[in-house]
């Protein structure tokens, strides 16, 4: 088993067995090191969620609690992008496991919908990941975007969330 499927295995235990500190946690790190899938933390959070005979409402929780700590991991890279310009971050994107080719698609995007872009592409998988980038270089409001990051970041883990207790509950009903 390689670094990364044990510190993957690490993560998936970490949410099974901690549901709320390890969503944040998991929501943080998979912002700022992206190997680790929000498409499969928060599923799995749901479910755990169910397995753990809490209440629905918890779903919501867990969405917000993932939500903030996505949004503290995005305003990590949101400073660092800013700090250090695009000039900067081509040189360290490699470290990141970042193409520059992905982050020429983010400028593009960031720039053809500005600070809109944020909220929306905290709910699109690829660009979710990097929007954070363009923002900061292109020296977007801190204040715009940290509640666009928010907003987008809490509906993105909700419905993930959602998806996997609801999938809990059919597969449930099902046996």
């Amino acid at each position: 088993m390689s670094e990364i499927e044990y510190f993957i295995d690490f993560v998936v235990s970490l949410v099974s067995e901690n549901v709320y500190p390890g969503v944040f946690l998991a929501a943080l790190i998979e912002t700022v090191f992206p190997p680790i899938p929000s498409e499969v933390v928060f599923p799995l959070a749901g479910y755990s969620i169910l397995k753990n005979n809490m209440e629905w409402f918890h779903v919501i929780g867990v969405g917000i609690t993932g939500g903030s700590g996505a949004t503290t991991g995005a305003f990590v890279i949101y400073i660092i992008a800013k700090k250090l310009g695009r000039t900067g971050l081509v040189k360290y994107l490699k470290y990141a496991k970042i193409k520059e080719s992905s982050l020429n698609k983010a400028d593009r995007w960031f720039a053809k919908y500005g600070d809109k872009s944020v909220i929306v592409g905290r709910l699109i998988p690829g660009i979710r990941e990097i929007v954070s980038i363009p923002a900061g270089i292109f020296n977007m409001n801190p204040l715009k975007f940290l509640l666009f990051t928010i907003t987008g970041s809490c509906i993105w883990s909700t419905a993930l969330t959602a998806v996997g207790y609801y999938f809990g509950v059919a597969t449930i009903d099902f046996f």
